[in-house]
């Protein structure tokens, strides 16, 4: 099968670009410029709608992506022994379809609330404005994806995309021959993922990586604590 060299770039070297910029500018940026790592929190400008979007879209957007984690990068044999094709896909489209429901209403809020008023407006800056609406046209094709899906419920199409995903993490290479013939959504949806991994340590979205840490928490020692037993005078 011949393959558009376009599309070769695009499917194959294009994810492992993205990634190696998102690693490798992550820890430029934390090296460089550690008080830049942030969110940049905005509740002082305006504290309306940003607790609702703020847990909507967190909380969706957490199980979508557990959800394609464990989705797409289970060996294949325990998926097979679990669940057939068919029923993996139909597990990812209702809990991942519902997940992205709920997401894209919390940042379809969070958008509305930054452009809106004035105040949050002028203290956003382009990459602030622009990576949000990215996030949201990667969840609307995310959700665009799940009546496509339905129209195969055989579950053929949907292992093609995961031994995709499963060739770009694991090396294999010639991923690009199993989405020949795939759906523009899903092939658009890859893309703009992946870009989102390149533009993310230029913008807010670093932060995510400290969310990642935080499970260090987890299995660190007890922080140990002592009374301090001196009289009120510090000098003494």
């Amino acid at each position: 099968m011949s393959i558009p060299r376009l599309d070769w770039f695009l499917f194959d070297i294009y994810p492992y670009i993205c990634l190696s910029v998102l690693l490798l500018g992550s820890l430029v940026r934390f090296d460089r410029e550690p008080y830049s790592w942030k969110s940049d929190s905005s509740q002082t400008l305006r504290k309306q709608q940003l607790r609702m979007g703020s847990n909507l879209f967190h909380y969706g957007v957490l199980i979508v992506i557990l959800g394609h984690f464990v989705g797409f990068l289970m060996p294949e044999a325990l998926v097979h022994l679990l669940m057939s094709p068919t029923e993996h896909m139909l597990l990812a489209m209702v809990i991942g379809g519902l997940a992205g429901v709920v997401a894209l209403i919390g940042i379809s809020i969070l958008i509305f609330r930054r452009l809106y008023y004035a105040r949050v407006r002028s203290n956003s800056r382009k990459w602030d404005i622009t990576i949000v609406i990215m996030l949201w046209l990667q969840l609307a094709l995310g959700i665009a994806t799940v009546p496509i899906s339905a129209q195969h419920l055989a579950g053929a199409e949907f292992d093609r995309l995961v031994a995709y995903v499963q060739s770009i993490v694991y090396f294999q290479g010639g991923g690009t021959v199993l989405l020949q013939g795939i759906s523009w959504v899903y092939k658009t949806h890859i893309l703009l993922g992946f870009t989102i991994f390149l533009v993310s340590p230029f913008t807010r979205m670093v932060h995510i990586w400290s969310g990642v840490g935080s499970l260090a928490y987890l299995v660190r020692p007890y922080q140990l604590t002592r009374k301090d037993t001196r009289a009120a005078n510090p000098m003494k």
